[in-house]
This record gives C-alpha cells, sequence and structure tokens, in this order.
C-alpha cells in the first residue's frame, strides 16, 4: 500500500468536521435514476435528491449519504445517524450494502463510491462549474498568494469572484473560513452551485495534491490550470518526488483542464511542459528567452517589486508584485500569464494585480511603530524557507532574526533541512514549537538542531531554542536593531497551536506585535529610570 493509499484510509476513519460550506438556496431534484446512470448500475427505485455528503453528522433532508470505506471504520456503520438525519438514499461499496440496506433507504452500490463522489456531486448540483470560469492554482509553494493575486486580476476585469483556498472561501465578499486548501468534492460542488446562484462568474483556486490523489476536484474541468514550482513536501502522504509530480501532473490532462500555465523556471515545471496532455503557456520571472512570457527590468524593494512582461506577440506589460521577493515576481507574472490565457487584458489584470492589499500570512508586515521591519510568513518547508530569507536579506540594512519551527505528524525529513537552512541564511535563528500535534515539541526541535549543527561554524549564525513559541518570538524581537527584520515563520495566517491533540489560540501577527510593544515598553521604562 502506498503512502497516499495509506493515508486516504486513515482520512476516511478519521471524525469529518462540519463543513463551512454552504448549500444552494435553491437545490435541484435530481432522480436516483439518473444517478444510477451515471455510476452505471441499477436503479435502486423511484425517487430524488436534493444535496450530497459523506459525513453522517452533516446530512441534510434529501441528501444522498455517501458511506466509504475505511481502514477501521466503515460509513455504513453510520447509515441509521444519516438515515436520522434525513437522507434519501445511500451511496455505499459492496462491504456497506447490508447495513446500508437496513435503513429502508434506497441503496446505490459501486466498487469505489469515493471516486464516483464528485461526478455524483456535479450531477446532482447540475454541474455548476461549467458555469464559471474555473482557475486551478497547484505547487509546492506560491498556490495561496497566487489566487488571491489572479482573484485581483478577475476583479479589475468586472468580474463577479470566488476564491478557494488554505487561508479562507469567499463567495463575491462573503468570506467563509477553509477546513483545508482544496474542499472535499461533496462541498466544493457544493459551493460552486452557490457561486453559480450568486452570480459569480468566476473562481480562483487552490488544487493541492491531497486534492487530486483523493478525487477532491472529481467533477472538475478547469479552464486554466497553473503550475508554480514543486520541492520536498507532504512526503508522509508521498512515496517520493516521482509519486509527488505525478499527482501534480494529473491536473494537465483533458480530464482535469482545458488549458495549462507553467513555470518554465521550475526544473519539474519543465517537465511538464513536455509531458502535459493540454496546451500549455509558460513563463519565466528569470526572464528566459525560450519562455513564452518573461519578466524584464525587476526592480525589487522592501515592500514588493516591479517588472515588465514581456509576452509571445511583443507585449510588454507594466507590473507589480505588491508582496517583496523574487518569488512573488513569479508568483505575479504567473497571474498576470494565467489571466491572459483566460481573456483577459493583461494590462488590466497587471493593474488589477499591483492593487492587491495583500495576502493574510504571506510576507504580512506588522508594524507597531518599531524601527525595524517585522513580517510573518506561511513558509514552512526548506525551500521556502531560504527563499522567503534570501528575499528579505537583500532589502535589510541590518540584521535578519528568524522565528522558525516543524510541524508535528508531518513529514519528518525536512527538519533537519530547515534547522540548517535557518543557522545559514538568518543571523539569529530561534528554534520553537510550530504545530507539534501529537509529537513530543523537543524531539521535533533536537532534529532541527541536529540539522543547523551541520552547518559549518563560520557559516552559521547564533542559535538558540526555545519550545515556547511565544517566548521564541519576543527572543527574536529582544535582539532586534534599527534596520534589522524580524520573520516569524511556518504558521502565517493561522490562529491556532495544536499541542496534543489541544488547539489553542494562537496568532503570529498578534503575538509578533504584543511582543514588539512590549519591548518598546520596556525600553522606555528603562530609559525614564
Amino acid at each position: 500500500m502506498s503512502h497516499a493509499d495509506q493515508y486516504r484510509t486513515a482520512q476516511q476513519d478519521a471524525p469529518a468536521k462540519q463543513t463551512g460550506a454552504p448549500r444552494p438556496d435553491r437545490p435541484r431534484p435530481t432522480s436516483l435514476g439518473e444517478l444510477a446512470a451515471e455510476l452505471g448500475v441499477k436503479s435502486p427505485g423511484p425517487g430524488e435528491v436534493t444535496g450530497i455528503t459523506h459525513d453522517s453528522r452533516a446530512v441534510r433532508p434529501g441528501d444522498v449519504y455517501a458511506a466509504l470505506p475505511g481502514a477501521r471504520f466503515h460509513g455504513a456503520d453510520f447509515a441509521a445517524q444519516a438515515a436520522d438525519l434525513g437522507a434519501a438514499a445511500i451511496l455505499t461499496d459492496p462491504a456497506g450494502a447490508e447495513r446500508a440496506a437496513a435503513t429502508g433507504l434506497p441503496v446505490l452500490v459501486t466498487d469505489a463510491p469515493r471516486g464516483r463522489m464528485g461526478a455524483l456531486a456535479a450531477e446532482i448540483y447540475g454541474h455548476p462549474g461549467d458555469a464559471l470560469l474555473q482557475i486551478g492554482i497547484t505547487g509546492t509553494s506560491g498556490k495561496t498568494t497566487s489566487a488571491y493575486l489572479v482573484e485581483g486580476g478577475l476583479r479589475a476585469a468586472g468580474h463577479s469572484t470566488g476564491l478557494i483556498g488554505t487561508v479562507e472561501m469567499r463567495i463575491g465578499d462573503e468570506r467563509i473560513k477553509s477546513e483545508r486548501t482544496t474542499p472535499e468534492a461533496t462541498d466544493l460542488q457544493a459551493l460552486f452551485a452557490v457561486m453559480r446562484e450568486r452570480g459569480v462568474q468566476s473562481v480562483a483556486m487552490e488544487v493541492s495534491s491531497h486534492a487530486l490523489v483523493l478525487g477532491r476536484v472529481d467533477g472538475c474541468v478547469f479552464d486554466v490550470a497553473v503550475f508554480n514550482n514543486l520541492s520536498p513536501e507532504h512526503m508522509e502522504f508521498h512515496s517520493g518526488m516521482e509519486d509527488y509530480f505525478q499527482a501534480k501532473a494529473q491536473l494537465f490532462t483533458p480530464k482535469r483542464a482545458k488549458l495549462g500555465v507553467v513555470n518554465f523556471d521550475d526544473e519539474y515545471g519543465r517537465r511538464l511542459l513536455k509531458e502535459a496532455s493540454v496546451p500549455v503557456t509558460s513563463f519565466s520571472a528569470e526572464g528566459h528567452p525560450d519562455a513564452d512570457w518573461r519578466a524584464e527590468d525587476v526592480e525589487v524593494s522592501a515592500v514588493g517589486s516591479a517588472f515588465t512582461a514581456v509576452g509571445p506577440a511583443g507585449e510588454r506589460i507594466r507590473a507589480q508584485a505588491p508582496l517583496p521577493g523574487p518569488f512573488n515576481v513569479a508568483n505575479t507574472l504567473a497571474a498576470v500569464v494565467t489571466l491572459a490565457v483566460a481573456g483577459i487584458d493583461p494590462q488590466t489584470a497587471a493593474d488589477g494585480i499591483a492593487a492587491v492589499p495583500g495576502v493574510p500570512g504571506r510576507l504580512e508586515r506588522v508594524d507597531a511603530g518599531q524601527p525595524y521591519l517585522a513580517v510573518v510568513d506561511y513558509a514552512h518547508k526548506t525551500d521556502a524557507v531560504e527563499s522567503v530569507l534570501r528575499s528579505l536579506r537583500k532589502v535589510t540594512e541590518g540584521k535578519v532574526h528568524i522565528v522558525l519551527g516543524c510541524g508535528g505528524d508531518r513529514d519528518q525529513t525536512k527538519r533537519g533541512p530547515m534547522g540548517a537552512a535557518a543557522a545559514r541564511l538568518a543571523d539569529t535563528a530561534v528554534l520553537t514549537s510550530d504545530n507539534p500535534r501529537s509529537e513530543d515539541p523537543l524531539a521535533i526541535l533536537a532534529a532541527m538542531l541536529a540539522g543547523a549543527a551541520e552547518v559549518p561554524i563560520h557559516e552559521r549564525g547564533d542559535v538558540l531554542v526555545e519550545a515556547d513559541r511565544a517566548a521564541a518570538i519576543a527572543a527574536a524581537v529582544a535582539r532586534a536593531q534599527p534596520g534589522d527584520t524580524v520573520l516569524v515563520a511556518g504558521k502565517g495566517h493561522e490562529q491556532g497551536q495544536d499541542i496534543a491533540g489541544v488547539v489553542r489560540p494562537f496568532d503570529d501577527r498578534q503575538v509578533l506585535r504584543a511582543a514588539i510593544e512590549n519591548a518598546a515598553s520596556s525600553s522606555n521604562s528603562g530609559m525614564k529610570q
């Protein structure tokens, strides 16, 4: 069994959380006969349904309850609960058929129900994605930022927009907290139906490798699929980089997308340009002449970057990245090219992108009047940490101080390299807890410290270890002098910290601001004395 298969069955056993995804106000009844035809099975009889969910606790009257198999439990064990909540039918596999039938509800039986949920959800909600311009963004880093930038360009073009990703979901101006990067297929199709109902024209969404492997985007064909980059991540889920690449590559097939936009500067991007089975357009933030679009005249500052996007027909689009760092030149160029491929005027798109006020937890500045730069970023993998530190180094006159941890119950192979990256590229690295989850925080820190210790002493900054994240942030702030930069990395927009299964309120932005204010207050008190 592959890592992905093991993860899939484990997730099916895990208690599902109530989703924040809304449902359409005016659902379209779908007959059981139509669903049976979609599955290629015999109809269980007359009847109609108006929704679908695989969470027995989230069933609404008229729903199909998808009773899925798992390693420890079977969804059919909760069929009676679903029936009590008003389920109109049950979708399951042969192993769950008898328990499902015991409810007296009509039962649709298929060998792999998880793999059919997306198509059924699309059928039940009337294929709502067909009414939307769908842009799907994948890659190890930059998905969230790119999605916000694409949405900004769409808005500038006059579109009513939707946004789906790690930080939040948006329907027009309504904001909904996200449970995961890409919603489950049943929730995603319901969300598309709500967007269609409310007049949304376009949606920008993040597409994770988990979503592609676990079928969360089944039933979707994106108008434009975007590939940013690929570096080691989620190795607790994928069996290796090849498996990870193949998961991402699924998005660039006719089953998943009509057109593709791919980063020429990335090694895996160049491979994807050769292997994609849909028409693809390439872009290069490094200005490679073989790319269809490239960035020229790049100017980098502490608050953002400016450049010219040069297109295949000689277009010269002046663009501004609203966030600092070379990687945000790439994210901005990707957004401009994506919107151009989608039929949006590229200069209009670029102007809308430049007006995006920022992305939560992505190089987000915390300004409490201090004489140094303080930022919070979601960087939680080695390449991202290196990229952010190098970018901040270019715009920092003084020293760079980083606060960094690694998440528990996640890829353990990145802990040493992340510790090494922080030690090598920062003047001060304060190693601390991220979300330790069920693991011992000190064991995680030991792995990070071992990586830092491998950096030759003449190449290494000061390395401190403080398991308490708030104390670690305060320690970095205490070292900051005018012209320095303090970077708190790893959690970004998150508002909680998972320690031993208990999620406690914790927002890096708030804690960093409080540390800055406390340091200033202490300094002022000392001066008065």
